[in-house]
């Protein structure tokens, strides 16, 4: 491959990345996959939000330094790819660890994530975390539990005077008649 087009692939990787917003990403081995599961990965994992991209590893490695991403570039090295988009690294992580369950070919090398590099023990520990959706959803139930704690414990002196005053009421009522 000349100079000339090899620098064509850089400036359309740092364009890539750059468009479409790549900070973080999971760097995944996919050597020995036939071509049937290796367009059904794509077609799902394309479904759910998720880019997928084999690359070339030095064309990347630079391209990465250039977009300030430079401790990523120690995660290529062989044939590899990178899964990135979805609402967090963590979806993308779940979703190719399910991946890695169908078909054992799929290695996960390594994850890129707020800047820093990741080996692939510490990439597969981000499909153990709960996802984004997940965290508001506690969030939120955290939230209504307080509220309602408050309110019960709000109301519940409220209901002894009620009740009090219906005590009351109910006897009067008894003297009267």
């Amino acid at each position: 491959m000349s100079k000339y087009v090899k620098a064509l692939l850089q400036s359309e990787l740092e364009k890539k990345i750059a468009d479409e917003n790549i900070k973080d990403f999971l760097v995944v081995s996919i050597k020995g996959l036939d071509g049937v599961n290796n367009n059904m990965m794509r077609g799902e994992l394309k479904g759910k939000g998720i880019g997928f991209t084999v690359v070339k590893n030095s064309l990347f490695r630079k391209a990465l330094r250039s977009q300030k991403m430079e401790p990523a570039a120690n995660l290529f090295n062989g044939p590899c790819a990178i899964a990135y988009g979805s609402d967090s690294i963590v979806d993308v992580a779940k979703e190719i660890a399910d991946w890695v369950k169908k078909n054992p070919l799929i290695e996960v090398k390594g994850a890129f994530l707020d800047g820093s590099a990741m080996d692939a023990r510490e990439a597969e520990s981000l499909s153990k975390m709960p996802t984004r959706a997940e965290l508001l959803g506690e969030i939120i139930v955290l939230s209504q539990s307080v509220g309602r704690k408050l309110v019960a414990a709000i109301g519940a002196p409220a209901g002894v005077i009620a009740g009090c005053i219906e005590a009351v009421a109910e006897g009067e009522e008894k003297q009267a008649a």
